[in-house]
């Protein structure tokens, strides 16, 4: 029996070319990779894409992500067996792109129809997530009930359910472990400010600072994940590799 053929996620696919050099001998254990911008540049993609692709082979303990050094390889075959087709899921930069577009738009809707129990739901999460800047899995939990209460107001089911799915994808292998390279207290405390900003904004009646303000806050976001692993290496005149050039096919 015939199954449908799947695309496989270009994060996946260029996870798949730089496990296999890695697999082949490439790369020794403990030799550090080729920076992001080089990946990048010979594989043709985006740094978001890069950075998905490494986290991916992290997961599967083939790499380890040393911020403002590279990434080193820990092992040559990978520490479990390859994810099944569920798990080949969307990466967190597509996510965020997603959101923005959906979230925006439930935003601009909700300026016109939000109440005063709504308002009053809003400000309780809000006068939690004060205080818990400290505890990510708290944080991410109030996270999600502040974006679910504004989905709510404007009572749809199909979008609601829509916009807790998405969200739940947060909470992955792969953006759980992005997420600890870029999160902390102080990008909780942005966070917040920026959904304090689109409480007044949504309360203000006017839906295109609401839209706006959603659009600012899930931007950050992006943005907040965005920093290159190897950041402090391009502030050198070169980017060495273990002193080598490997070819990946593009």
């Amino acid at each position: 029996m015939f199954a449908a053929i799947q695309p496989r996620r270009l994060y996946r696919q260029v996870a798949d070319q730089v496990r296999t050099l890695i697999e082949n001998g490439d790369f020794a254990v403990g030799e550090r990779l080729p920076g992001e911008r080089e990946l990048a540049d010979k594989l043709g993609v985006s740094r978001p894409t890069i950075r998905e692709a490494l986290i991916a082979l992290e997961v599967e303990g083939l790499v380890h992500i040393r911020m403002g050094s590279g990434i080193y390889v820990t092992r040559l075959q990978r520490a479990k067996p390859a994810p099944s087709p569920a798990e080949d899921m969307e990466g967190p930069f597509e996510l965020l792109r997603a959101r923005s577009l959906i979230e925006c738009a439930i935003a601009e809707e909700a300026a016109s129809a939000i109440t005063p129990e709504h308002i009053a739901t809003l400000d309780d999460v809000l006068t939690k997530m004060a205080s818990t800047f400290n505890d990510p899995r708290t944080s991410i939990a109030l996270d999600r009930t502040f974006h679910m209460t504004i989905a709510g107001i404007i009572e749809n089911a199909a979008l609601n359910r829509f916009v807790g799915e998405l969200f739940d994808q947060r909470m992955t292998p792969y953006f759980e472990k992005l997420a600890s390279y870029f999160e902390s207290p102080v990008s909780w405390r942005e966070a917040f400010e920026e959904h304090r900003a689109i409480r007044d904004a949504i309360v203000s009646g006017d839906p295109s600072r609401a839209k706006t303000a959603m659009q600012h806050h899930l931007l950050q976001s992006q943005l907040r994940f965005s920093r290159s692993f190897d950041e402090e290496l391009e502030n050198e005149k070169s980017h060495p590799a273990g002193g080598r050039t490997v070819s990946i096919k593009a």
